[in-house]
């Protein structure tokens, strides 16, 4: 039996429960220089004392230019660990394990005038025209990833992600609407997604898990579909990426290419189908603050971990009230058990 509150462990990974909060951005580094601050270490660390098994860093970026905005995370110098590193000890003292989500916005940065992209396509008017990348700095990109990796496990991170949804680089790479390139990384659209997980799985522990997220489908006119981007994942997977965290859309508006609605589970499906096409760990993600939406999600086999985004915004102590929900036993902190 699967349920919220069975353990998961795969590699080195060893989860106290399926509960995943998954990386949300909090524009919130107020000095601009990619650090994490009191304001990070308090929200993450109320989310671990809260219950989730397992807490993944917002979007973290490998260069200054690849933030979405100048109040995103980033981890492009070595002089990020020690921050990283104060954040994540905090959530360890707790019971949770953390990740962190490694990335590059591409043609979706909104504070530089020329973001780069694959191809100098616009996104919309709110962003820059973005200037097509040259494939020797695609090639350097790939190295700053690997950097980034490097420093995230120096701090102490049990897993990484690498951002490969929403629209931003990678996902920009190996989407036939965003990339008309003419060299190897336009012949194969999945290279450069193999090339960071490669440079990634070199800079962590033989038995450290990466995760890989991606969009399961594109609502544009003319974007991917499932069944594209599992053979794109299946190259993915042989790079090395092991579990992937499936989402939907960032190509363009959601509802222009025939939105599924936002019902709850609405992502599940893309999920379940992921899974069954790769055997491999699944976390699903989107609107799935309802426990037992979350527990039949798991209890149907379409998902190993379940991902609560806006509900864990609202409610810090969210595994703690599923528990109660569902008349589990909740893991409450000796502090609180008054209360409960």
């Amino acid at each position: 039996m699967r349920n919220l509150f069975t353990p998961f462990s795969y590699k080195s990974l060893e989860l106290k429960n399926r509960i995943v909060m998954p990386p949300m951005c909090q524009y919130s580094v107020t000095n601009k220089d990619g650090k994490p601050n009191d304001w990070h270490l308090i929200h993450y660390t109320s989310r671990a004392i809260g219950g989730a098994g397992l807490i993944i860093i917002e979007m973290t970026d490998i260069e200054p230019d690849g933030r979405l905005t100048e109040f995103d995370l980033g981890i492009w110098s070595d002089d990020h660990v020690p921050a990283f590193q104060r954040v994540i000890d905090a959530m360890h003292a707790h019971g949770t394990k953390v990740g962190i989500q490694i990335a590059h916005s591409g043609r979706k940065a909104e504070h530089i005038h020329t973001p780069v992209a694959p191809s100098a396509i616009r996104f919309n008017e709110r962003y820059g025209v973005p200037r097509e990348l040259t494939t020797d700095e695609v090639k350097q990109l790939v190295e700053k990833f690997r950097d980034g990796v490097r420093r995230a496990v120096q701090a102490g991170v049990d897993t990484v992600e690498i951002h490969g949804a929403h629209g931003y680089l990678i996902h920009q790479f190996h989407s036939p609407l965003t990339n008309k390139r003419s060299d190897e990384y336009g012949q194969d659209l999945s290279k450069f997604g193999v090339e960071v997980i490669e440079a990634a799985k070199s800079e962590m522990p033989s038995n450290m898990p990466l995760i890989f997220r991606v969009s399961g489908v594109e609502y544009v006119e003319g974007g991917y579909g499932m069944d594209y981007i599992a053979e794109i994942c299946k190259n993915y997977q042989k790079a090395g990426a092991d579990i992937f965290h499936v989402s939907s859309g960032g190509e363009g508006p959601i509802g222009s290419g025939g939105s599924p609605g936002i019902h709850p589970g609405y992502q599940v499906p893309f999920a379940r189908e992921l899974k069954q096409q790769l055997d491999c760990p699944v976390i699903a993600v989107g609107n799935l603050d309802d426990p037992f939406v979350a527990e039949a999600a798991l209890g149907n086999g379409e998902a190993d971990l379940i991902a609560v985004g806006r509900g864990m915004l609202r409610d810090p102590y969210w595994a703690l009230h599923a528990a109660e929900t569902l008349k589990e036993e909740p893991e409450v902190p000796t502090q609180y058990l008054r209360a409960f």
